[in-house]
C-alpha cells in the first residue's frame, strides 16, 4: 500500500491496517522528510489522543493529515498485534484530504 501526496511517495508498507475506513501504516514505512509537527490534538473515546503532522511537499501544506496515538488506550493497542514488527507509536495514519492530488492505492 502507498500513500501518495502531490507526487510524492509519503508512505508505503506490506503492512497497514484499515478502521473506521482509514489506512494506518507502521511507523518505519512513513518517509519523516515530507512530515511536520503539529500542535493539534484530538481525542478519540476508544484509542485515545492523536497527535498531528502535516505533510510539506515543496512548501504545500496538507495540514494535520497524519496522525498517531503516542499514548494508545488498551482497545487501540490491540491493533499494534496486526503489525508483524511494531514499535510505539504503533500506528500512525495517512489521510489524504484534497483527491485526486493524493491517494492511498496497492
Amino acid at each position: 500500500m502507498r500513500a501518495i501526496w502531490k507526487g510524492k511517495k509519503i508512505a508505503e508498507s506490506d503492512e497497514t491496517v484499515v478502521v473506521e475506513s482509514n489506512h494506518y501504516f507502521p511507523v518505519s514505512a512513513l518517509d519523516m522528510s515530507f512530515l511536520v509537527p503539529s500542535n493539534t490534538k484530538t481525542n478519540c473515546p476508544w484509542k485515545g489522543v492523536a497527535s498531528y503532522y502535516t505533510i510539506n511537499v515543496g512548501g504545500e501544506l496538507n495540514i494535520d493529515a497524519c496522525w498517531y496515538y503516542p499514548e494508545p488506550k488498551e482497545a487501540a493497542k490491540s491493533l499494534c498485534a496486526l503489525f508483524e514488527n511494531f514499535q510505539f507509536p504503533c500506528f500512525c495514519l495517512l489521510h489524504c484530504w484534497e483527491p485526486p492530488w493524493c491517494s492511498i492505492s496497492d
